[in-house]
């Protein structure tokens, strides 16, 4: 019998599927100016989602805060107690980035590279636990980085399929983890768009031929920007905007629901990059309201 939770809620159909919290936007004493990471970055999409009239505060979904009982589904007591035992240092404060989603570093038992939480596991877990119909997922990982994380998760497991397009060259480079993924694409220094962007759709369309999931959980980093300080590849922001519309409309075409995490990207203009991206999805009508009855992907 899955616990008692509140994380699973029901909204008007006149809302965006767009789930956001003013806590995504963290604040540590002053020490985020120092971090590479802009860690206002979801607070400024929202802006700028709600200049273009997109969105108002009355239709986005509010996200709400997963108990210990929640994170357990995922998480050891062990690794819990641990990470609030590491709050108390600023030695380890950028473990607690709460921003967004996509933490595809951390698994059930250890935190790594800015991830606290197993949020891509999580999700999964409940999905596959409390929704009558999804009993198999497909996870495309597009962040410049592996996602070691919900690898290491879900090595045994034959419900969730993996696509990982990652820069072969930098963290974290973690071999056993790389064991779970069915569809390893591995990229150079410097990849640009349109090697990319082939070997997106190629690989897209090749994983969900292989397998037909019933959910997608997309991982759109933008730290494959060029100039990001530790993705190490040169997409355009165009490039970016025409990643997320090949995976939403192969998506759309095959009548899969998606869920997209916006991950890594550790520059300033990547939120302003998110916001159009997302105007586009909404511009070809990849994206909409009244999802309960169309089925229609989520961000």
């Amino acid at each position: 019998m899955p616990h008692a939770t509140q994380l699973y809620q029901d909204f008007p159909t006149t809302c965006w599927p767009i789930v956001y919290s003013s806590d995504y936007n963290i604040t540590f004493i002053g020490l985020e100016k120092l971090h590479p990471f802009d860690s206002g970055k979801w607070g400024k999409v929202i802006n700028f989602l709600r200049e273009e009239k997109l969105i108002t505060n009355d239709t986005i979904v509010t996200a709400r805060e997963a108990t210990e009982e929640d994170l357990l589904v995922v998480h050891t007591r062990r690794y819990l107690n641990k990470l609030k035992k590491s709050f108390e240092t600023t030695e380890n404060s950028d473990r607690w980035n709460n921003n967004g989603g996509g933490f595809h570093h951390c698994s059930g038992d250890k935190g790594g590279g800015f991830c606290a939480y197993a949020d891509i596991t999580l999700a999964i877990k409940f999905l596959f636990e409390r929704v009558e119909g999804i009993s198999k997922a497909t996870i495309i990982d597009l962040d410049a980085h592996q996602g070691n994380g919900h690898e290491r998760d879900f090595i045994d497991d034959k419900r969730v399929y993996i696509m990982d397009v990652y820069n072969r060259h930098i963290y974290p480079g973690d071999t056993m983890a790389k064991r779970a993924i069915k569809r390893k694409i591995e990229l150079d220094w410097g990849t640009e768009d349109k090697e990319y962007l082939q070997k997106v759709e190629t690989h897209v369309k090749g994983a969900l031929n292989e397998v037909t999931p019933d959910v997608i959980v997309y991982n759109a980093g933008t730290d494959i920007l060029d100039g990001d300080p530790l993705g190490g590849l040169s997409i355009s922001p165009q490039g970016i905007i025409k990643r997320d519309e090949i995976v939403f409309s192969i998506a759309r075409s095959r009548s899969i629901p998606i869920l997209m995490v916006t991950s890594g990207g550790y520059q300033k203009r990547t939120a302003r990059i998110i916001a159009d991206s997302i105007l586009n999805l909404r511009n070809l009508g990849l994206i909409g309201k009244a999802l309960a009855e169309t089925h229609e992907p989520r961000i």
